[in-house]
C-alpha cells in the first residue's frame, strides 16, 4: 500500500471516532500520526518495522500495530467496525466546509439527518441555525458549501483528469494504431467534465466490441452512438466518450473533438468558418488546416474562443512559456514551517532539476497553523541559507545555483503584512497571501488586496483569491483593481501552480500582460516533488497566452537579482 493509502485509513478512522464520540486520547492518537506520517516523504511505510514506525513522532505502539494490521489485511478493523456503524451518507457529510466531526455528530443524533440532501432541507427550513453552537452564520456557510458541492459534481480537477485520460490512452494503444486525447484535457482546463479521447478506425463496430472487453470500462448504452462511445472508466466520477472516426480523417477529428465551439466559429479565407472547413475534406495534420483557413496555427490548450485570434495577431506559438523557460522557483516552504524536506534537501532537488535559483518562502509568524516562522526562526533560516550559498559557490562556481531569501507573509485582516519593516526588510522578497477569514465581501477582499499590494515590501500576489478548485470557492475580488494597482506598484501575480488552485484564474492573465503585470509561475511546493506542479502553472498559463518575456521566473539568476536589487532599493 502507499504511504497516502495508509494516512487515509488513519484519518478516516480519526473523524469516525470523533463523530462516534470515542476516547478523545485514541482520536488524537490516531490524527497525530496521520499527520507526522504524512510529513515522510523519503521512506515508505510498507517496508518499516513496528520499531522503525514508532521512532516516528506522534506514532505510539498501539498505532504502529494498526499499521501492520493494515499492511498484512489491506483493511483495519476497527474502522471496519465504525464504517458498519456509520451511514454511507455521513461520510459525504464530511466534505461540507464549515462543519466537523463534531457537528455533524449533533446534526445526526438530534435532527436524524445522515444524507446531503436532507442537510440541505434543514438548513433551507432554518433547522440547523436552532441547534446549540451553530446559529444563522454556520447554517448559511453549510447552506453555501451544499451548493456549491453540487455544481462540482462529476466533474475532476486537471491532474486528476489528466492521469485518469492518460491511463485510458495506454490501454488503448494496446488495441489501436491511432488514439489521442482530445476535448477539455487537451486544452488544459483547470476543470474537466468530460474525458474525451480519439480513435482512428475504420470499423466502429469493432472498435466497440474490443472497448466492451475493457473490465476499466462501464458503457452507458443509452448515451452510447454507433461512433461515440459513452460511460464511465476505473469507477471514477466523470464522464468519458471515446469517439471513433475514420483514420483518413483523423486530424480533422482531432481539431473538432479539442476544440470549444466559440474557436470552430471563427471565419476563414474563401467565407465559412474554421468547422465547416474541418467537415470538409481531409488534412493530414491540424497546422494544414488551420492553414487551408488562412488564420493562424492556435495550440490546443488556447481553442476556447476567448481572445486567441486577437493575441495571434502580435504573437506566435514560440513566444509562449514552457518548462524550459523557467529559471527558478519562488514559493515553497521546508520543515522550517510546513514543508516536508529540509531547506538543504528542497535546495539540492531544485539544483538537480537544473534551475539556477530556489526561493524558499516558509510561512509567517501569524499562520500558526502552519508553524510560521517566529522572528528567531527567520534568522536562523537566513543563516543556513548563507552557508548553503557558500558551499554551492564552492561546488560549481561555473553553473551558479542560490537560494533566495523570501517569505509568504500573510496579509492579516487590515491588509497589512505579518511582521515589523525591519524583519521585512531582511527579505530579497516577498509573497503577500491570504490564508485567514476568507469570508469577504468584494469590497472587503479588494481593500484588503490593494492594502497589502501598497506595502512597498510587497513582492508577488500569492493565489490571489484563495480558491480551491472543487473544494472551496475564492473570495470575490475586483480583479481589475487588483491587477491595475499591481501594475501601478510593481507587483508581481502569482499563477499558483497547484492543481488545488491555479490561481491567479488564467481568464486574467492576458489582462495582466497588457497592463505590464508580470506573472511568477510557483508550486507553493510543500515538498521536493511538488516542484513538477509547475507543469500544470505553465499548462494554465500558455492557455492564457503567456509569454515568456512575462513570465517573471524565466528570469535569470542575473536577471532576478538585478530586478530586486532595483526594487527593494527604491
Amino acid at each position: 500500500m502507499t504511504n497516502s493509502e495508509i494516512i487515509d485509513i488513519l484519518e478516516l478512522t480519526a473523524k469516525l471516532m470523533e463523530l462516534h464520540e470515542a476516547d478523545s486520547f485514541k482520536i488524537k492518537a490516531y490524527s497525530s500520526a496521520a499527520f507526522n506520517l504524512d510529513r515522510l516523504t523519503d521512506r515508505n511505510i510498507a517496508t518499516m518495522a513496528p520499531a522503525d514506525l514508532t521512532r516516528i513522532p506522534g506514532v505510539g505502539k498501539s498505532v504502529a500495530g494498526k499499521i501492520q494490521e493494515i499492511l498484512e489485511t489491506g483493511k483495519l478493523r476497527e474502522l471496519e467496525e465504525l464504517m458498519d456503524k456509520t451511514p454511507p451518507g455521513i461520510l459525504a457529510m464530511f466534505k461540507v466546509k464549515g462543519i466537523g466531526a463534531k457537528k455533524i455528530a449533533v446534526i445526526w443524533r438530534e435532527l436524524g439527518i445522515d444524507n446531503l440532501r436532507d442537510l440541505e432541507l434543514a438548513c433551507q427550513s432554518g433547522q440547523i441555525a436552532k441547534l446549540k453552537g451553530f446559529g444563522e452564520s454556520t447554517q448559511q456557510k453549510i447552506l453555501d458549501s451544499l451548493v456549491f458541492l453540487k455544481g462540482q459534481a462529476g466533474k475532476l480537477r486537471m491532474d486528476i483528469a489528466g492521469a485518469l485520460a492518460q491511463s485510458l490512452r495506454d490501454e488503448l494503444v494496446t488495441l489501436f494504431d491511432k488514439v489521442e486525447i482530445a476535448g477539455e484535457v487537451r486544452r488544459k482546463t483547470e476543470i474537466v467534465e468530460t474525458v474525451r479521447l480519439l480513435v482512428g478506425a475504420d470499423s466502429p463496430v469493432a472498435v466497440q466490441q474490443k472497448l466492451n472487453g475493457l473490465h476499466i470500462l462501464t458503457q452507458d448504452i443509452k448515451q452510447s452512438s454507433p461512433f461515440v462511445w459513452r460511460g464511465k472508466a476505473m469507477d471514477v466520477e466523470v464522464r468519458v466518450e471515446i469517439v471513433i472516426v475514420p483514420e483518413a480523417r483523423f486530424a480533422n477529428a482531432l481539431l473538432l473533438e479539442t476544440a470549444a465551439e466559440a474557436h470552430l466559429a471563427q471565419p476563414v479565407i474563401g467565407g465559412g468558418t474554421l468547422l465547416q472547413l474541418a467537415l470538409a475534406e481531409p488534412v493530414a495534420t491540424e497546422e494544414e488546416l488551420y492553414q487551408k483557413a488562412g488564420v493562424p496555427y492556435i495550440v490546443p490548450e488556447m481553442r476556447e474562443g476567448l481572445g486567441e485570434w486577437a493575441w495571434a495577431l502580435d504573437h506566435s506559438p514560440d513566444d509562449l512559456v514552457t518548462w524550459d523557460h523557467l529559471k527558478g522557483i519562488l514559493h515553497n516552504h521546508s520543515t522550517y514551517s510546513d514543508g516536508q524536506n529540509t531547506l538543504e534537501q528542497m535546495a539540492l532537488f531544485c539544483r538537480e532539476l537544473g534551475f539556477e535559483y530556489l526561493g524558499m518562502a516558509d510561512h509567517s509568524q501569524s499562520a500558526t497553523y502552519a508553524s510560521g516562522l517566529r522572528p528567531d526562526q527567520v534568522e536562523r533560516q537566513h543563516e543556513e541559507i548563507d552557508r548553503l550559498n557558500e558551499r554551492f559557490a564552492r561546488e560549481n562556481s561555473e553553473r551558479p545555483f542560490k537560494i533566495l531569501k523570501g517569505i509568504e507573509s500573510d496579509i492579516l485582516g487590515d491588509g497589512s503584512l505579518d511582521y515589523t519593516d525591519d524583519i521585512l526588510a531582511t527579505f530579497d522578497y516577498v509573497v503577500a497571501s491570504v490564508h485567514s477569514n476568507l469570508t469577504m465581501t468584494q469590497d472587503k477582499a479588494t481593500a484588503r488586496l490593494l492594502h497589502a499590494i501598497e506595502n512597498p515590501y510587497t513582492t508577488i500576489l500569492g493565489h490571489p483569491t484563495g480558491r480551491l478548485l472543487l473544494s472551496r470557492e475564492g473570495y470575490p475580488i475586483d480583479y481589475k483593481a487588483v491587477i491595475d494597482a499591481c501594475a501601478e506598484r510593481g507587483v508581481v501575480i502569482e499563477i499558483n501552480a497547484n492543481p488545488w488552485r491555479l490561481d491567479l484564474d488564467w481568464r486574467w492573465v492576458r489582462y495582466c500582460m497588457e497592463k505590464g503585470v508580470m506573472l511568477s509561475i510557483n508550486p507553493d511546493a510543500h515538498v521536493r516533488e511538488g516542484y513538477y506542479d509547475m507543469h500544470y502553472g505553465v499548462a494554465v498559463g500558455r492557455k492564457a497566452g503567456l509569454t515568456r518575456q512575462m513570465t517573471f521566473n524565466a528570469l535569470s539568476l542575473a536577471e532576478l537579482e538585478a530586478y530586486l536589487k532595483k526594487r527593494n532599493t527604491r
